[in-house]
């Protein structure tokens, strides 16, 4: 691969890796719910959610205390040898999500 194609490849990576940060940020449910519902639309939303509880109550009586992003997958692909644009797609997201 010469040297511009993996600058390219490197940028788009990176690209992709900075708007996937921000996006649980954006996803997160607002207005008034339980924790309960919250993590079920997250996960509606592709996330693979990470609960990290603050105390003993049940979910459906918990609320959320913050959303933080986690790890996102992704893979870029050339798709054919020669291929002047690289197309990268997320495999995968994570969310942590904190009750209280």
């Amino acid at each position: 691969m010469n040297t511009f194609g993996f600058a390219a490849v490197i940028a788009s990576g990176l690209g992709a890796a900075v708007l996937g940060l921000g996006a649980p940020a954006n996803a997160a449910p607002t207005g008034p719910g339980n924790a309960e519902q919250t993590i079920s639309q997250l996960q509606a939303q592709g996330y693979n959610v990470i609960v990290n509880r603050l105390g003993a109550s049940q979910l459906y009586q918990a609320t959320v205390v913050a959303v933080r992003p986690g790890q996102t997958y992704s893979r870029t692909d050339s798709g054919v040898p020669g291929a002047d644009h690289p197309t990268t797609t997320v495999t995968g997201k994570t969310v942590y999500v904190d009750v209280r």
